[in-house]
């Protein structure tokens, strides 16, 4: 009688936890997406029906947010007047370009420190990623004077160099580990039938293709969504999306409308890539946890 209680009991708390578990999820879920679903609505709403609020405590008035007539005239004015055209392609350049510079160069040292052993070498991988560490804010200053006296300062080579001084070290410490997790027989068995050094290191890239690519993915994220580097090393000929979005909340007037087709054209290129190469990241995040 005392077992039944027993699994009575349990089976009790697990419902309960379940029951638990899926309210935390839905009010998550409803958390995360919801300013997001209200920044895509009222990117297609007139300036006066983005307004158009229920009353308080009428619940049963939530409709009144899907209750409009659609409108591109926020994303025509972006690209037809703000030139957001531009400012793309500036993001894609700037956030691309950082990326292909801190993988290439990244998975050589990350290569070197994984196979070559030398005298401080911990020493040097910690002085590497503790670069990573300080705060963007503690290190503007001298970087803005180091690229102003080399005229890089509002240049896409400019912020490609900002980004890529803090997406180095970072890419180091992660590739580190992808190439700990190759059996290093590969490469001797490459090296026996006369491949250098080079070689071995090329042939086995494949292994690490989906941490490699993870971390191309996170090197975009990061560059794409940056503001600080963009406004202060960018500032003119190089500005991006998250600037040029800033810079419709003026003093005199807010253009809430192009304040939210803008939020759509920057977060959707991400979101979207995120879906698409989901299984591929969380692949490559997780291929150097454990050590064979």
């Amino acid at each position: 009688m005392a077992s039944q209680d027993v699994v009575h009991y349990d089976s009790t708390a697990q419902k309960l936890l379940r029951v638990a578990a899926a309210a935390f999820l839905i009010f998550y879920l409803v958390w995360t997406l919801l300013p997001f679903v209200i920044m895509f609505t009222s990117s297609f709403k007139d300036l006066l029906e983005a307004f158009n609020l229920p009353e308080v405590g009428d619940w049963g008035g939530i409709g009144v947010f899907f209750d409009f007539t659609p409108t591109l005239k926020h994303y025509t004015s972006l690209f037809a007047e703000g030139n957001f055209g531009r400012y793309m392609a500036n993001s894609l350049i700037a956030a691309g370009g950082s990326a292909v510079v801190s993988v290439i160069f990244g998975s050589l040292c990350a290569y070197s420190l994984s196979r070559v052993d030398f005298r401080g070498k911990q020493d040097l991988f910690f002085w590497i990623i503790s670069t990573r560490m300080a705060p963007v804010v503690a290190v503007m200053v001298p970087l803005y004077s180091i690229f102003r006296t080399f005229d890089l300062v509002g240049t896409l080579p400019g912020l490609i160099l900002a980004y890529t001084t803090f997406n180095l070290p970072f890419a180091i410490w992660i590739l580190k580990g992808f190439f700990d997790n190759v059996p290093y027989a590969i490469e001797e068995g490459q090296m026996v039938d006369g491949a250098t050094r080079f070689q071995a290191f090329v042939s086995i890239l494949p292994l690490v293709a989906p941490g490699i690519g993870a971390f191309v993915v996170l090197c975009i994220l990061f560059a794409w969504n940056d503001f600080l580097f963009a406004a202060i090393i960018g500032s003119g000929g190089a500005k991006t999306l998250p600037v040029a979005t800033r810079e419709l909340v003026q003093p005199q007037n807010i253009q809430w409308g192009s304040i939210m087709a803008a939020g759509v054209v920057t977060t959707a290129p991400m979101m979207l890539l995120g879906l698409v190469i989901r299984k591929y990241l969380v692949t490559g995040l997780t291929m150097g946890a454990v050590k064979e």
